[in-house]
């Protein structure tokens, strides 16, 4: 069994990667996914400019044609030298189960197989055969701990030749870290935008660093909050053009409706009103979005929040179930909400 641990990925990289031929790279943060799939595939020395030599397939190309994955892991390259298989959106499709299970018991030597998958769980098809198998390097991608937002903030610093005071930092962190690509996108953005800078102070962060903690969602759940059809579809655009999972955006949305429904039980318990559940409750939330929660916390009840809450905890779980169908679930669920928020918005 070779299963990779998040914070191995580095070492496994520069030491382990070349001695293996089959990758499974999953988690919830699918930009890590896709930045450390694209890293697997530079160590295998295929020219990735080349088509064919490099194979791209979606695991719905696999679960359609069943025989597909084989043949193209056996067939030889028009031009001779190596290929790589990269295989993406995988969750736990039969065909693609089996056809990882056939190649890791006689690995191919003139092949790679790269798979991206989503957020497998512990016991999945797919992640159970790539964990038993030792020809299988099985890789998780985890949200950055402080650690590594830490070191992808020396990194991109270090690139552009540019300090950080420590106030800016814990800023900055603050504002990073529910996605790989879209914390290096803020990272990047602060960098470009200080360039002519020695030194970035908090003024540069909050002049230019969006809010990527939760994939930049904010934008998205203050709309489903504050019941505004137009404003939601805008932003989900947003989210979906910078290739940020939506499901992501639902799973933010969850949350927060959890945190209201604590915020408004605390409220009917002690008879309190809004701006003092939230001088508890609420500390962690940005002084900018307070008013929207605040109007929320006012208009709906505990037992509505409990009763929204269980059912965007049901399509979670229906997206994670239905691979093909998570987008267009997540934001049939998301608009539901806006409309109900803005009914109640009329009402209150």
């Amino acid at each position: 069994m070779a299963e990779i641990k998040s914070h191995e990925f580095e070492g496994f990289l520069a030491k382990s990667a070349r001695h293996y031929r089959l990758f499974v790279i999953y988690g919830p943060d699918r930009g890590l996914v896709a930045e450390r799939a694209s890293a697997l595939a530079a160590t295998t020395g295929v020219d990735l400019s080349d088509g064919f030599a490099l194979i791209r397939l979606d695991a719905s190309d696999i679960q359609s044609d069943p025989g597909r994955l084989i043949d193209e892991m056996n067939a030889f390259g028009l031009f001779g030298g190596e290929k790589l298989i990269w295989v993406r959106s995988a969750a736990n499709e039969k065909q693609l189960v089996d056809g990882l299970a056939h190649l890791a018991a006689k690995p191919p030597e003139g092949s790679y197989l790269l798979i991206e998958a989503g957020d497998l769980k512990k016991g999945s098809a797919l992640r159970k055969v790539a964990e038993s198998e030792r020809s299988v390097a099985c890789i998780a991608c985890y949200q950055d701990d402080a650690r590594a937002l830490n070191g992808l903030i020396d990194a991109e610093l270090a690139a552009a030749n540019l300090r950080i005071t420590p106030a800016a930092r814990e800023l900055l962190l603050e504002s990073i870290g529910g996605d790989r690509i879209a914390s290096r996108n803020e990272i990047q953005k602060l960098v470009l935008y200080c360039m002519n800078d020695e030194l970035i102070d908090e003024r540069h962060v909050l002049d230019i660093v969006g809010d990527a903690s939760a994939v930049s969602t904010d934008e998205v759940v203050d709309a489903v909050l504050s019941g505004d059809p137009d404003g939601f579809l805008h932003a989900i655009q947003k989210v979906i053009s910078s290739k940020t999972a939506v499901f992501l955006v639902l799973q933010g949305t969850m949350k927060q409706i959890q945190l209201l429904e604590a915020m408004r039980l605390e409220m009917e318990e002690k008879s309190q009103q809004p701006a003092q559940v939230l001088q508890t409750l609420g500390r962690g939330i940005h002084f900018k979005r307070k008013p929207i929660i605040e109007k929320a916390l006012r208009n709906w009840n505990s037992s509505d929040l409990g009763r929204e809450s269980s059912r965007l905890n049901a399509a979670v779980l229906q997206s994670r179930q239905n691979a093909s169908l998570e987008d267009n679930l997540a934001i049939q669920t998301l608009l539901a909400t806006t409309l109900q928020s803005a009914r109640r918005n009329r009402r209150g």
